[in-house]
């Protein structure tokens, strides 16, 4: 993987912190952000944590997800998303690799009842991105997070996460975004 520097070509001897998170061919959108996730027909909301998930966890809950999570264990450290509460039922995976001067998410989706028109719960991946930025700014990276999307969802995560492209296939989210998405998440 290419340092940040060389992805958006700063000379050296500038200033350029070294802590961006790249994210590859991000493909689910954001749906809302909210303080913790909401159940989407009655509007509660509930609190969240987010732990690492275990391969042993994978085969309980493989069925109906879009991406094959057993091969990411190979890559990165995969964390779930769980209703503080109730942690049995994994609400969101994220997968994230500490490449010492910055976190890179890998891969990202909600879990299968969370997705499409009938899903249960929002909020769901900006919670899990947020959490990206959070293990940033723990790392010393304050906060940087970049990540590839598909090209149609540029636009939605412009708006949504407050990211910045900064070149054709790469977008980043910097100190003040992550801030944002941090205090939206884990500020309550």
């Amino acid at each position: 993987m290419p340092s940040l520097r060389s992805l958006i070509n700063i000379p050296n001897g500038f200033f350029v912190p070294l802590c961006e998170v790249i994210i590859v061919m991000i493909s689910q959108i954001i749906d809302k952000l909210t303080n913790s996730i909401v159940n989407r027909v009655s509007g509660d909301s509930f609190e969240t944590d987010v732990n690492e998930f275990q391969k042993a966890e994978w085969k309980k809950i493989k069925k109906g997800w879009k991406f094959n999570w057993e091969r990411e264990f190979n890559h990165g450290q995969i964390y779930k998303l769980v209703i503080r509460h109730y942690p049995v039922i994994t609400q969101g995976l994220i997968s994230l690799i500490d490449k010492e001067d910055h976190i890179y998410m890998n891969l990202i989706e909600t879990a299968p009842h969370n997705f499409g028109k009938e899903k249960i719960y929002e909020g769901v991946l900006g919670n899990l991105v947020a959490y990206a930025c959070k293990l940033s700014f723990e790392k010393g990276y304050d906060g940087y997070v970049a990540f590839e999307p598909k090209s149609k969802l540029v636009e939605h995560y412009k708006h949504m996460l407050k990211a910045q492209q900064i070149s054709s296939n790469r977008m980043i989210i910097n100190t003040n975004a992550a801030m944002f998405l941090i205090n939206t998440y884990f500020n309550k």
